[in-house]
């Protein structure tokens, strides 16, 4: 439970003072409430001075912002509503579960509550609009008008397909479409729709037969404001439909993902971080990590603090700020190298403590090890784990490529990444994929197939140290000198700061057959 500008109240008495005034009408109980619903009957002198006690204790805690956030007279105490946040998830576990207040009038409010879960929820949403760290996305089956149970069916397994597809993704919670099919045995109501499932976002649409083809239109909407994002339409022959449709449907999750990541970078825009929801907290964090500009690097940082400092129970919120000072050493951005390499490690093990099965904090986990520290051995253990848990994990699969690419496997490196290509159609952060990609061909020696994955990759994000040192190192091979010399200009102004002894000193892969190849290209280009 937070208080004002972030300072969390960990006592049992202090957090259970705070929540009973949260529940009272304008945030105001008496004292005699507060002192025999915490205290008993204990006396009237022994409950008074307890309650002064705690009261004096949140005033060491809260200092200064003590008196603007809970007024006291002699006979109630108030407290300002809009100072608190609730950390934790209505939805997992039991309301103030880790609280050990026994005496009988506080467990009797309690137990209210639990017994009223929307209560708590609206309780948990005050400083924040959710407590997820993901935005929620689900996929209602297709309607289709008359009784055709063929098209039914049809229309069921689209909306399982979408969210197979979407739950790949790390960014997305998914609501299976088991959830949402009972939604749509009766006329579908927006609001009844998001309230029931609690959602962002859905995908919802109609299916019809038209000349021997299945016609298919899908609207994405914002199930907060009701506004349809965008529409999408295309048909399948009817006797190839199962064999079609999936190829068809990724025009559908790659425009559901890149909206949501861009709305989350527009509701961003301009707010400070206290009125951002977590989850747009999140996912615009993500985001902006993954764009060029530098300046955007930088606030990433800033909301993915933010976000952990909410949420310090989410694994995969901490899993992503590692991978912020992953990326930060490896875009060569730090001033501290030893320092931000010890503070990824030290959030992916954050993670991992807290969900020690978690595919993607596996995943980050391992990419410290073998990005930064340069234990492979550790890394490809790291990812074989992720794999175990997780088939579908995507990044693991890119990530594992890039190691068996620094260690001059490029065929399997291939094999890796393609698969994580093929799982993660929906990455709104594709670019990332096609840069590891075209390490590996290069790695494997296929230079044209390097070379154009790298420039691909370019064209989405130009700021990216190792899309270029591949570019440079394809065109060498590829007798392109005057190009090659081009791309070092640009990597030169781009890192002014980029030196072939610090890479050959600290990239993981630098020792290898390929690494050695990259650095003739670089010292061939020009490069210092």
């Amino acid at each position: 439970m937070a208080g004002a500008d972030g300072v969390e109240i960990r006592g049992a008495k202090h957090r259970a003072l705070i929540s009973l005034l949260a529940t009272a009408p304008l945030g105001r109980r008496t004292r005699s409430f507060l002192q025999h619903t915490l205290w008993g009957d204990a006396g009237y002198d022994s409950g008074h001075q307890n309650l002064r006690r705690a009261l004096s204790d949140l005033r060491k805690i809260l200092g200064e912002d003590f008196d603007r956030i809970l007024h006291i007279t002699s006979t109630d105490v108030e407290i300002d509503l809009d100072a608190l946040r609730f950390t934790g998830d209505p939805h997992r576990g039991a309301f103030l579960e880790d609280l050990n207040v026994q005496t009988p009038a506080f467990a009797a409010w309690r137990q209210k509550l639990r017994d009223n879960p929307a209560g708590a929820a609206t309780l948990c949403a005050r400083g924040a609009i959710t407590q997820s760290p993901k935005p929620r996305i689900t996929a209602l089956p297709l309607s289709v008008l008359g009784e055709d149970p063929q098209l039914r069916a049809f229309g069921d397994w689209v909306a399982e397909e979408i969210c197979r597809v979407l739950s790949r993704s790390s960014l997305y919670s998914v609501i299976s479409h088991l959830s949402a099919r009972a939604m749509v045995q009766r006329m579908i109501d927006l609001a009844d729709v998001r309230d029931t499932l609690d959602v962002d976002y859905m995908i919802t649409g109609t299916i019809r037969r038209y000349r021997g083809d299945c016609v298919l239109d899908f609207d994405f909407l914002d199930a907060r404001s009701g506004v349809i994002v965008w529409n999408r339409h295309f048909s399948c022959p009817e006797d190839s439909f199962t064999d079609e449709l999936p190829e068809r449907l990724i025009n559908v999750v790659v425009s559901a993902g890149r909206t949501i990541a861009d709305a989350a970078i527009g509701h961003i825009r301009d707010k400070r971080l206290g009125d951002i929801a977590d989850h747009q907290l999140v996912l615009g964090g993500v985001s902006l990590m993954h764009r060029p500009a530098l300046r955007d690097f930088l606030r990433s940082q800033e909301l993915l603090i933010e976000a952990a400092e909410r949420m310090p129970q989410a694994p995969e919120v901490h899993a992503w700020l590692g991978k912020w000072y992953v990326l930060n050493v490896f875009k060569n951005y730090t001033t501290n190298r030893k320092r931000d390499t010890q503070l990824a490690l030290d959030c992916t093990e954050r993670a991992l403590d807290l969900d020690p099965t978690s595919s993607f904090g596996l995943t980050i986990n391992g990419f410290v090890h073998g990005n930064l520290l340069k234990r492979l051995d550790v890394a490809e253990a790291r990812y074989c784990a992720a794999l175990e848990v997780n088939p579908n994990e995507s990044l693991s699969w890119l990530l594992r490529g890039t190691l068996l690419a620094f260690r001059d496997n490029g065929q399997a490196a291939i094999e890796a990444t393609d698969t994580a290509r093929r799982l993660s159609p929906i990455d709104p952060f594709g670019y990332y994929y096609d840069s590891l990609s075209a390490s590996a061909h290069l790695a494997a020696e296929d230079y044209p197939r390097a070379l154009a994955l790298a420039d691909q990759s370019l064209q989405v994000n130009d700021r990216h140290l190792s899309t270029l040192r591949t570019q440079i190192a394809a065109m060498y091979f590829l007798d392109d000198i005057e190009g090659c010399r081009q791309a070092a200009e640009t990597l030169r102004r781009r890192f002014p700061e980029f030196r072939l002894d610090s890479y050959g000193r600290d990239h993981p892969g630098a020792g290898s057959k390929t690494g050695q190849r990259v650095l003739e290209a670089l010292r061939a280009s020009g490069i210092r």
